[in-house]
């Protein structure tokens, strides 16, 4: 599947100037029984816009508020929504609340190699033709969500990663450029221990946080057809996958990160790596687009407190590297989406096109700062940071979809735990390939 070719298309359109297109609402299916006459129906609802935990509160609370505007229409339909912090969600709770046969009628989707093993499983409704017109309507954004030409899910924001960094503390050790090169974010790492600043935080004990680090050195390393093809051929030969390992151990040998980096997770308290980026404890972080809501979430949440918070933070995409058949200016990127289980009623399908209207992904991007994939809501977009990422990512020579998702759960899981055992000093570059050719032939 063509993740990376279609994201990059879908985030040239958002950074695009949309002129002043009024939002539309979507598209859903028409049902011919009036009000009166329809059976009541209750949908079970999973996001991962939880409070105090991913610093998406104002998103938690829009997609309340978006229920209720669906309710109000729809007076036959209860919403019943439960909250989930992010890695519970992917990591449990939706695969075993599928394996059981009780999921939820709408639940947080990745897309690519994760969703194509749902729909393998049967545990997807196929929403190719009840959707046809929202699927038209949001573009090349829907490639992660499809399998085999068919839709099983779409998505509600996609952006791209890079480094988060406080300016305060690059002042403070005499950084005045941002690097831009692997040898410049070397010397930024030396000239910040030498101030006393930890200079880079990683929440390790979450996998996938470390795992991102041999992302970009792939994403380097590796020629594009390599990586895209790797997605459906699970061929790992190429020796660029074990370069990737080897420039991870180089970089871990520098010593950059934070002290217990291990045991340390990504968005959870004042100790994460979120939160020792957003208190000044540590001066960067490898992140997504999100991260400017999971660091809001460590402020007093006054106006005042975000704007300090916001002025003194920037970013930066991942620095190039020596060598390698990638190309420098690609990046790596994802986003979020929702998917209906098989057997949900129709009215999952309506109300999943009723997220992802342009209305109400203006709103979203108004209420939460996220990147919308509808094209005719990129204007909604206001925070300057994110502004910045959505050139960056138009700009880019491709996107690639975040490869644990790219791979799917078996092949992903195995690689993140192949590289957390680089970051452990219990493996090597040799070990993550072999791991995740092995994962491969279970699939």
């Amino acid at each position: 599947m063509a993740f990376a070719t279609s994201a990059a298309l879908l985030l040239a359109a958002c950074s695009s100037d949309g002129g002043d297109t009024e939002p539309e609402g979507s598209d859903s299916p028409d049902t011919e029984e009036t009000e009166e006459s329809m059976e009541p129906v209750t949908l079970t609802w999973w996001h991962n816009a939880t409070a105090g935990d991913n610093g998406q509160n104002d998103l938690g609370d829009y997609w309340q508020s978006v229920a209720d505007a669906f309710t109000a229409e729809n007076p036959h339909v209860t919403i019943e929504i439960e909250q989930i912090q992010n890695e519970d969600l992917q990591r449990t709770r939706i695969p075993l609340a599928l394996q059981s046969g009780d999921a939820p009628d709408l639940f947080q989707a990745w897309g690519g190699g994760e969703l194509a093993t749902q729909v393998q499983s049967g545990y997807l409704m196929d929403l190719t033709d009840v959707l046809a017109d929202d699927i038209s309507r949001l573009g090349g954004g829907v490639a992660p969500w499809q399998y085999e030409g068919s839709t099983y899910g779409l998505p509600f924001q996609f952006g791209v990663e890079g480094i988060w960094y406080r300016e305060s503390l690059f002042e403070e050790a005499g950084i005045t450029e941002e690097p831009s090169t692997m040898a410049e974010l070397n010397d930024a790492v030396a000239a910040l221990k030498d101030a006393g600043i930890e200079p880079i935080a990683v929440g390790a004990a979450d996998g996938w946080p470390a795992a991102h680090w041999w992302y970009n050195f792939a994403l380097r390393s590796c020629p594009q057809d390599v990586i895209s093809t790797a997605g459906t051929t699970f061929d790992f030969s190429d020796q660029c996958w074990v370069d990737a390992g080897e420039q991870l151990e180089e970089l871990i040998g520098t010593e950059p990160f934070n002290s217990g980096y291990i045991s340390t997770v990504a968005q959870t308290g004042a100790t994460s790596s979120a939160g020792l980026v957003a208190t000044g404890e540590a001066a960067m972080e490898l992140m997504g687009h999100w991260n400017v809501f999971v660091y809001e979430g460590f402020t007093d949440g006054t106006d005042e407190g975000i704007q300090a918070l916001h002025d003194d933070l920037g970013w930066f995409p991942m620095p190039a590297t020596e060598g390698g058949a990638g190309d420098p200016t690609a990046a790596l990127g994802g986003g979020d989406g929702f998917a209906c289980y098989v057997d949900a009623p129709p009215e999952c399908a309506e109300f999943l096109a009723f997220i992802v209207s342009d209305e109400n992904q203006a709103g979203a991007a108004e209420a939460a700062g996220i990147l919308p994939v509808a094209p005719a809501a990129a204007d909604s977009v206001t925070n300057p940071v994110l502004v910045e990422l959505s050139q960056v990512a138009g700009n880019a020579a491709y996107v690639q979809l975040w490869l644990d998702t790219s791979f799917g759960t078996n092949v992903g899981g195995a690689m993140n735990d192949g590289i957390v055992n680089i970051f452990a000093g219990t493996g090597n570059a040799q070990d993550v390939v072999d791991l995740m050719t092995a994962a491969a032939l279970t699939q």
